[in-house]
């Protein structure tokens, strides 16, 4: 096994700040080359006329499942060392349905944000002083209210093949086979609306 790199000793934290922020202005870069800069196209995605948000995110999904399956199958990767967030579903669920009305609102999720305000966006600079605004809050009432409502749905490090009792590899078949059929159903629909907005 020679990664993941880190957990194994190959650098230290300096050095591993360098490489997250590479990786940081990197992937700001290309999100903005694709149009994420842009409420407008963010959330058109919830009107159905630019499914682009979700053909991007599947890809990224089945990109990083399948490279972890062959990696870790080559031998190159150790799954077991890769950092996996524990999950707390009750929470979770909430904070994931917050965050989408934000998104639905403010045309932007925190990451997207951060790239448009890079660029000078006033809507994203708004947007951003309310995500710090809410990390604020969320900070100063943690241990009042909301890690007692984690501590009731905390479930440990869960795994979809655990949680099926299916094998990595065909939970990874059923992923791809789900983004195949998600951008089928994706280009329809934009096919649809487009075609009715042009009548």
């Amino acid at each position: 096994m020679i990664a993941p790199l880190f957990k194994f000793g190959y650098f230290g934290d300096e050095f591993s700040l360098i490489i997250a922020v590479l990786i940081g202005i990197g992937f700001g870069f290309f999100l903005e080359r694709a149009g994420f800069g842009s409420s407008t196209k963010l959330a058109a995605q919830f009107y159905f006329y630019d499914m682009t948000v979700l053909k991007v995110m599947f890809t990224a999904i089945v990109t990083a499942m399948v490279g972890l399956l062959y990696f870790g199958w080559l031998g190159i990767l150790d799954l077991t060392l890769v950092s996996v967030n524990q999950t707390y579903l009750v929470s979770q669920i909430v904070g994931g349905l917050i965050l989408g009305v934000g998104f639905v609102i403010g045309g932007y999720c925190p990451g997207t944000s951060v790239v448009a305000c890079a660029t000078g966006k006033k809507d994203a600079m708004v947007f951003v002083l309310g995500v710090l605004f809410g990390i604020f809050v969320f900070g100063e009432l943690y241990s009042y209210i909301f890690e007692p409502i984690m501590d009731l749905s905390a479930m440990g490090r869960v795994l979809l093949p655990d949680v099926l009792h299916l094998s990595y590899g065909l939970v990874v078949f059923l992923v791809v086979v789900m983004a195949i059929g998600a951008f089928i159903l994706a280009e329809y629909v934009e096919k649809k609306l487009v075609l009715k907005k042009g009548k």
